[in-house]
């Protein structure tokens, strides 16, 4: 199965699932900017990732819903906060306005705010055993947390402005942007209860598509991060090797693939290697 048939296949009952899982937010105003950011129209990578993942291994889908349901909620309130005066003051998110600008700051704080809180609520009724749900829940603690997402964010606040070296860059995208992406192979790899072999390799693809998938951004961004003096692949390495360092981890990833195939032959692979187009140029 090709990632195109997999979304025709299953976006449509992930996106009602989300849907419904606000249905319990009492409080009107909140609920609707909850509702208004989480379905403004994002691409669902992380949650499509993690279901990809659970699919190729040959587990149902359903399996990964509430693991999947609270990654976007996380990625989400990201969003909200990011988009804030005291962080990247943005106006509009995907042509619509932000959060913010929507409702108002205390709206759009309060609503980041409960996406989170919601997340480990969602995230608490997994399929799975005790053991499982508990990890899961403590994986995306620390991938969320101050030394994954909100470490990141708070290392690349403070690079603003300054020439930072290629190390710490990357360690603020593996945890910035990175670290979600891991956990969406995690998760699936603790719900499909597989090898420790086999989830290596599967992890070692999320590690080098989450670093492609910052690097593909960066490129593509050029201007924009030039303009905010952002240190960022291009500006450290310059667009020919930051090109270099993408194709280099466009194939790390492919080759965790392959390996993951030898080791098992069912694997749908070609669903996983698809998710690279998202970061090729």
């Amino acid at each position: 199965m090709t990632l195109c048939e997999f979304m025709k296949q299953e976006c449509g009952r992930f996106e009602q699932a989300l849907t419904s899982s606000l249905e319990n937010v009492e409080q009107e105003r909140l609920r609707l900017a909850m509702e208004y950011s989480l379905m403004n129209g994002g691409k669902r990578v992380r949650p499509l990732l993690l279901l990809a993942v659970l699919h190729a291994l040959g587990k149902p889908v359903f399996l990964g819903y509430a693991s999947a349901i609270a990654l976007e909620y996380i990625h989400t309130y990201s969003l909200i906060h990011d988009d804030l005066p005291a962080m990247d003051n943005d106006d509009f998110r995907r042509g619509k306005l932000t959060s913010h600008k929507q409702f108002d700051e205390a709206t759009a704080i309060l609503a980041g705010d409960s996406l989170q809180t919601m997340a480990f609520d969602v995230l608490s009724e997994s399929q799975g055993d005790a053991k499982t749900v508990l990890n899961l829940v403590r994986a995306l603690a620390k991938c969320a947390g101050p030394n994954g997402m909100i470490g990141g964010q708070m290392a690349d606040i403070q690079a603003e402005n300054k020439r930072i070296t290629l190390d710490a860059l990357m360690s603020i995208h593996q945890n910035k942007t990175g670290k979600l992406i891991w956990f969406a192979v995690y998760a699936a790899t603790q719900l499909a209860n597989i090898s420790n072999e086999l989830a290596h390799q599967l992890l070692e693809f999320a590690h080098a598509f989450g670093l492609a998938f910052q690097i593909h951004n960066d490129l593509k961004d050029i201007k924009q991060d030039e303009k905010l003096q952002k240190s960022t692949y291009v500006s450290l390495l310059g667009k020919d090797e930051a090109m270099h360092k993408l194709h280099e981890q466009i194939y790390i990833a492919e080759r965790s693939i392959e390996q993951a195939k030898a080791i098992e032959a069912n694997l749908k692979d070609t669903l996983l290697l698809d998710f690279l187009e998202y970061v090729k140029l």
